[in-house]
């Protein structure tokens, strides 16, 4: 067992990888890198705006994805230290 902490960590990346979308963004994440949010949108396509914030939000809440702002853009990434450890299916 983890500790506190790490359990509830984990609870929040599978809880963001449980919705489809989410993990569509997480693989997209894990294969290229620094992409900004409309990139990713233009990317899965039939994801709205409002949704697509959504779910970057929720990915970063749990860790799993980092922000970076650059200008008036904001990046993403996958945070591979915590994709490593909850979630290494995002990695092969």
């Amino acid at each position: 067992m983890g500790d506190h902490q790490t359990d509830l960590q984990a609870v929040k990346v599978y809880k963001a990888l449980g919705e489809p979308t989410r993990l569509k963004i997480a693989l997209l994440l894990s294969k290229e890198s620094d992409l900004c949010f409309t990139a990713i949108g233009e990317k899965l396509e039939s994801v709205a705006g409002s949704t697509l914030s959504h779910h970057l939000k929720q990915l970063t809440d749990s860790g799993l994805i980092d922000s970076r702002k650059s200008g008036s853009y904001i990046h993403y990434n996958v945070n591979r230290d915590v994709a490593e450890k909850f979630a290494p299916y995002l990695m092969a």
